[in-house]
């Protein structure tokens, strides 16, 4: 009896949920905000460090590669290693390349900062996400912790370019990398005070193989893809980069259905509706990266703002974030996922079609006001539906890798999409400039932009209708998971008639 008082006196008080949960997010919330505080000062930085017009876009790339093309082993070395451990290894490391990229004097130290910021991102979000996903079991506390995953996700894209803006004009562009870092140790004393360590670690080897082969896949296609904006699509390095990215993925394929620890297994795609949320996410992020690269870059050099109001421009986008993540889990459990999230995604097509009329004498309450507040609101459903689906029925043990996976397709998506826009823009823009004025010219580049989007977005919402029904079982019902929220009062009330189910 004295032991056993001795051991309950002993034993850690268990965590408070909401505090873990905030320092989680705040996680999430830093590395996404690393992907656009760059967009508004990006005219400032090219200045400072000399950028050419591709090393530009490089800014942005340079993260988001990196980010991507190794979400999948950060993923996994949550798994193995610990996700806790991995969550505090990679803030530290998030920091210091951010206090770098402040420092930096040339174009290939800031990109080279940029890509280490991305390793440090790549292990941060999966952990999180997975750490998250151990907290809260399924349930519509899960479905509310992921509304909030949602919320910080879209919103600190937005939140990115309003302090971005606030920082460039007050004290200049390396302030924004430096408050990062700032911002960064702050979650990291605030993760290591709060989150308990992971109760189990996968079992399992890393595949470096798969690991390599898919990070030089990716980087080639990207590579290619930003070349391609300078050079022309015919340019031999582009088309050898591009091939060279097609062999290398069919050969990442091969290497996985092979190898017994690999790092994307295949029975992953078979479990839940994770393949469509990841197909989903991929063709989201193409438009949400797009979007927060484009739209300062139309504030500010057709509409004249300053770097500070280009970021209050982008208040009423997060405060639809805001208003869309706290509605989206209600809404979810009321009329399902898949009316969920292609809603979510026409919400988004059609704020961007309305975007898309921008015109070179226009002004921000009349052109940019109405329709970013509308995409706000579609990204943040998007955002909390697609999460949910992308770890939807995957076992505990492969949260990590699932949430990387997650990652990965949302920032590899938007690094092609970011490439592929920018080229796109760009050859507009240069075709209007031999018969419109500058401006004209760059507000039809950036009006081709937002239109693509759009149509990827309705497209998308096309597809999520076939895609996220879920499937029957054998006796015509349906198996109910997190990413299903309106299954769950009624699998309590079938669970008490049919216990031996």
């Amino acid at each position: 009896m004295n032991l056993q008082r001795t051991q309950t006196a002993q034993a850690p008080p268990a965590p408070r949920p909401g505090p873990v949960l905030a320092a989680l997010a705040a996680a999430q919330f830093t590395v996404m905000l690393a992907t656009s505080i760059v967009n508004v000062a990006i005219p400032q930085i090219r200045a400072g460090v000399g950028l050419s017009e591709g090393g530009t876009t490089w800014v942005v790339n340079a993260y988001g590669l990196a980010f991507g093309a190794l979400l999948l082993a950060g993923g996994r070395a949550g798994d193995l290693l610990g996700r806790r451990r991995v969550l505090i290894a990679g803030l530290g490391l998030f920091a210091a390349a951010s206090l770098g990229a402040g420092l930096a004097v040339s174009p290939e130290t800031l990109i080279a900062a940029r890509a280490a910021q991305g390793l440090g991102a790549a292990t941060i979000a999966p952990a999180a996400l997975a750490l998250t996903m151990d907290l809260f079991p399924s349930g519509p506390r899960r479905g509310r912790a992921l509304g909030v995953w949602g919320a910080v996700s879209a919103g600190g894209g937005a939140g990115g370019v309003l302090l971005g803006g606030a920082l460039t004009q007050a004290w200049g562009w390396p302030w924004i990398f430096h408050s990062v870092a700032f911002g960064s140790v702050l979650v990291l004393v605030a993760v290591a005070a709060l989150v308990p360590p992971s109760a189990g670690r996968a079992a399992g080897k890393f595949d470096l193989l798969g690991t390599a082969t898919v990070t030089v896949a990716l980087t080639c296609l990207v590579w290619g893809l930003t070349t391609a904006r300078g050079t022309g699509w015919t340019d031999a390095r582009v088309l050898g980069a591009l091939l060279g990215a097609a062999v290398l993925l069919g050969a990442f394929v091969v290497i996985e259905l092979r190898r017994p620890n690999a790092l994307l297994p295949p029975q992953l795609f078979t479990t839940g509706r994770v393949a469509a949320g990841n197909l989903l996410m991929a063709l989201l992020g193409s438009v949400w990266i797009g979007l927060f690269f484009f739209l300062p870059l139309y504030q500010q050099q057709v509409l004249g703002m300053g770097p500070l109001t280009t970021g209050v421009g982008q208040l009423p986008l997060a405060a639809a974030n805001i208003i869309g993540a706290s509605l989206a889990p209600r809404v979810s459990r009321r009329i399902g996922a898949t009316a969920t999230v292609s809603a979510a995604l026409l919400t988004t097509a059609a704020g961007l079609l309305w975007l898309s009329r921008i015109s070179a004498d226009g002004s921000y309450l009349g052109q940019v006001l109405g329709p970013t507040a509308l995409i706000g609101l579609g990204l943040s459903f998007a955002f909390f539906q697609l999460t949910a689906l992308a770890v939807d029925g995957v076992p505990p043990q492969d949260t990590g890798l699932a949430g990387g996976l997650v990652n990965t397709t949302r920032q590899v998506g938007g690094a092609i999409g970011l490439a592929a826009l920018a080229t796109l823009a760009g050859s507009v823009t240069a075709h209007a400039s031999t018969h419109r004025t500058h401006l004209e010219a760059l507000t039809a580049g950036y009006r081709t932009a937002f239109m693509v989007c759009a149509a990827t977005m309705a497209v998308a919402a096309l597809l999520a209708v076939p895609l996220t029904r879920r499937k029957g079982r054998a006796d015509g019902s349906r198996t109910p998971t997190a990413a299903d929220p309106t299954t769950l009062p009624r699998q309590g009330r079938a669970t008490r008639r049919t216990p031996a189910a």
